[in-house]
């Protein structure tokens, strides 16, 4: 957005980070001028957008090419029964611009791949991966590592979550073939063995908090490492990624 300096709104409204010293009025500013590309508006994408969108971030990019559907509403919280059936972007758009009148916010109705996907996160300061297939995620960590953009990716089904950060501006970073090399879609997915509700809230908050930090230039032991919640015990197991020497990132 180009701003310089936070107008006297702005001051009010975003207090509460002001006071935070990891952030203040420099870290604000940052989060104003930034552009974020989430892909999906499903699960995950439903809490990162809101809490985005509330933080402040200037430009938010939504990619989507689903509708409202009555199965989204016991977890996609953007939406609401009015909106069924409408397309899932300008429905979530219309939620978080009611949130923030003060932030840009622009649909992409279509499933991004190749020439789209590339010029879509060329655009953007940080992605956030929120879809719901293996050909989308490696599509994304591809693009991300390409073009140096960082990476952060989310997953849920039934009690278990993800949650991988990757910094690709860093040389030494891992990527997500790195980590699954040969995975593919799964016989378990949120259509087969459900998801409890609250479990993309937690994945999708972490997601917006570690963009946020990215953003903010906040040091975070998320960069790097693999992430996995289990929704039934509370418990995390944390993993150090490292960057594969076969894969086709460290070529």
């Amino acid at each position: 957005m180009g701003d310089s300096q936070l107008t006297d709104a702005q001051l009010k409204r975003y207090s509460r980070h002001l006071l935070l010293a990891q952030v203040g009025e420099a870290g604000q500013l940052k989060l104003a001028n930034a552009s974020v590309l989430i892909v999906g508006m499903g699960g995950l994408g439903a809490p990162a957008g809101l809490y985005l969108a509330g933080a402040g971030v200037g430009k938010l990019v939504l990619a989507d090419d689903d509708i409202v559907s009555e199965s989204n509403l016991q977890r996609q919280i953007v939406y609401s029964e009015k909106q069924l059936g409408q397309s899932k972007v300008n429905a979530a758009r219309d939620r978080l611009q009611a949130l923030n009148h003060d932030i840009h916010i622009r649909p992409v109705q279509r499933r991004l791949s190749e020439q789209i996907l590339q010029m879509e996160v060329m655009q953007a300061d940080v992605v956030l991966d929120c879809s719901d297939n293996i050909q989308t995620r490696y599509a994304l960590s591809d693009t991300c590592q390409k073009l140096k953009v960082p990476l952060v990716s989310g997953a849920a089904v039934a009690f278990d979550g993800q949650l991988m950060v990757f910094d690709f501006r860093q040389p030494d970073s891992p990527c997500y073939r790195c980590l699954f090399p040969q995975a593919s879609d799964a016989v378990l997915n949120c259509s087969t063995a459900g998801v409890l509700g609250p479990l993309v809230g937690v994945i999708g908050s972490l997601q917006a908090l570690e963009c946020i930090k990215m953003i903010c230039q906040i040091e975070s032991a998320a960069v790097g490492r693999f992430s996995s919640f289990d929704g039934l015990s509370g418990e995390w197991f944390h993993l150090q990624m490292q960057k594969r020497p076969n894969c086709q990132c460290s070529q």
